[in-house]
Order: structure tokens, then C-alpha cells, then sequence
């Protein structure tokens, strides 16, 4: 029976030591800059969730500084077809998948998109990763995308802002 245990825990070792060494270096210090944040805009049906920037979301600067301890706005894409009720468009698109809020993490520890990404992959699970500003799809097939918002199936927190990715802008606390 001891030995089970033993091998038990020995495995449960290994097991972290491997995700300690499959995060994310640090050697590129702590985030300093302002980081964009998205907060839940409305719930929907069948148990969808709208999040976006409202007005308090800054996708050009950052809007939250990188001391700030907040969730991560967390996203696996599965191909979800569009529910009933929600019709995508330029400004709130559909992510064809699940949002989750991680725990509050400080943006200084967001110091890479990957350092993002493992953040949700470690409450989560793989496939997981930090939402970005463009992960709303519309139009036919849903091939273009938009921005500023999103639809998904989730259950967020309200009034609470979540770190949130930008591609193409210096808007992320690692920038």
C-alpha cells in the first residue's frame, strides 16, 4: 500500500516538475507596461456571454497598469456553431468557443503572450489560451473578423475587467 502511495506521489512530482519546466522562461523580467482589460458586456442565450472593451477598454495603449492583480480572459476555440439568437457582426463576433476568467494573476507576471497563454493552460487545461481583441467572427462561413467585443458560451463575473490580448497593437502589459 506504501508503495502505491509512494509511486502515487512520485508521479504527482514529475508531473509538476514538467510543467515547471515546460512554462514559460522568465528571463525577460516582469511586464511594465499598461495592458488592455475586457469585461463581460451582457450575458445571452443559451448560456453565451458578450465581453469587450465598453468604455473602459483602451486597445491602443493599455488601460490597466501591469501592477494591477486581475483574471485572465481565457478562450479554447472548439468550432462552435453560431446559437440561435446571436447574429455576428464587425463588433461582436462569435469566438466559436468557451471564455473563462483565471484566477487574478498581476500583469507584471504577463511578460509574453506564452506567459498569458500558460496562465489559462494551468486553471484550464490545453487548448486554452488568452482571448485576443480579434477573436470575433462574422460574415459568411464566419470568415472575416472583427473586434472591440465577442459573443461565446461561458459564465463570467460581472463588473470584473480581465487581462485580454491585442495582435496588433502595444496594448499588452508585456509590450
Amino acid at each position: 500500500m506504501r508503495l502505491s502511495k509512494l509511486a502515487s506521489l512520485t508521479g504527482a512530482a514529475a508531473l509538476a516538475a514538467v510543467a515547471l519546466l515546460a512554462a514559460p522562461a522568465d528571463a525577460a523580467g516582469p511586464a511594465t507596461h499598461p495592458g488592455l482589460t475586457w469585461g463581460k458586456l451582457a450575458d445571452g442565450p443559451d448560456g453565451t456571454v458578450r465581453v469587450g472593451t465598453g468604455n473602459a477598454g483602451n486597445p491602443y495603449q493599455g488601460d490597466t497598469p501591469a501592477s494591477a492583480v486581475l483574471p485572465v480572459l481565457c478562450l479554447t476555440v472548439d468550432g462552435s456553431p453560431v446559437p440561435d439568437g446571436i447574429t455576428p457582426g464587425f463588433y461582436e463576433g462569435w469566438a466559436q468557443g468557451t471564455v473563462a476568467a483565471s484566477r487574478p494573476v498581476r500583469g507584471s507576471r504577463l511578460n509574453s503572450r506564452a506567459a498569458a497563454d500558460s496562465v489559462c493552460q494551468a486553471q484550464f487545461g490545453a487548448g486554452w489560451r488568452i482571448a485576443e481583441f480579434h477573436d470575433g467572427h462574422y460574415g459568411p462561413d464566419l470568415g472575416s473578423t472583427g473586434g472591440w467585443s465577442f459573443w461565446a458560451y461561458g459564465d463570467l463575473p460581472a463588473n470584473t475587467r480581465m487581462w485580454t490580448y491585442i495582435n496588433d497593437q502595444n496594448a499588452n502589459p508585456w509590450n
